[in-house]
């Protein structure tokens, strides 16, 4: 599958993989900051997400394999810097342990190599039965959401995703295939076994928030054993989504990650 993507800077290639209902543009701001250190940022929309063609398969094979293709059209057969928040941290573990040749370094953002309990497919299920034919506003659909999603902050990530009709009129639209999310969050939330032997022992981080609970003390073991060189950071008193909570702490951790990386790959 081709991905939507931006791109910025110059030099080698590092690709920022965002989460579940989310797009590349979520970490734009970011990727702004880190391409003047001498890289060339790509921040796609996966599978399912943003701008982004439409399937069925919405588990990490794909994801994976999406991603590679990806990095063969815009890499030039080098290897890439990958940087994973949760879902997209998930696909970029996925794809280093199948194909560690392609992996430079790796960074994931909140999330641990294991199965989560499922849940998340409730704010899916909710946005599906948004009635799109009589949303003008976002205040419509966010009113919509209000009774079952009584975050603000919550609603607003997922209100990102909403394309408001155009001048030429049309009913609203979410750029989320909803149906493909609801259907494929076992495998959203799971962890699929990596084949034999599977390990990346190239440079890796894990930075996580300390308010949130994705990456315990207990996944250490479970990460060091498919990336024997991890290295933990934590951000204290950021939750699951730490770039947007914490850009700051989020960019100086990767911008000192990128800084230790050998010259040549």
């Amino acid at each position: 599958m081709r991905l939507t993507c931006s791109s910025t800077g110059e030099g080698p290639l590092l690709v920022i993989l965002h989460g579940l209902f989310g797009s590349g543009r979520n970490w734009g701001a970011i990727a702004g900051r880190l391409a003047p250190l001498g890289w060339r940022v790509i921040t796609p929309d996966l599978r399912n997400h943003g701008g982004s063609p439409w399937d069925d398969a919405m588990d990490y094979a794909a994801m994976a394999g999406d991603v590679r293709a990806l990095l063969d059209e815009e890499g030039g057969g080098q290897p890439a810097v990958l940087v994973g928040h949760s879902m997209g941290g998930k696909a970029a573990m996925r794809l280093a342990l199948e194909s560690p040749e392609r992996v430079r370094a790796l960074a994931v953002v909140d999330v641990a190599p294991v199965a989560y309990r499922r849940g998340l497919e409730g704010y899916a299920k909710t946005m599906l039965d948004v009635p799109l034919d009589a949303v003008r506003r976002r205040a419509d659909a966010d009113a919509a959401l209000a009774e079952a999603i009584p975050e603000p902050g919550i609603r607003a990530f997922l209100l990102q995703n909403l394309e408001l009709p155009g001048p030429e009129g049309g009913p609203a639209r979410w750029r989320l295939n909803l149906r493909a999310l609801i259907d494929g969050m076992a495998d959203i939330t799971g962890w699929p076994e990596p084949p034999a032997g599977a390990r990346y022992d190239g440079p890796a981080l894990v930075l996580s928030g300390g308010a949130s609970d994705y990456v315990r003390a207990e996944h250490h073991e479970a990460i060091r054993s498919l990336f024997p060189a991890a290295r933990f950071e934590v951000v204290e008193g950021a939750g699951h989504w730490v770039h947007a909570e914490a850009p700051g702490a989020t960019i100086d951790i990767l911008s000192g990650f990128l800084g230790s990386l050998p010259l040549s790959s």
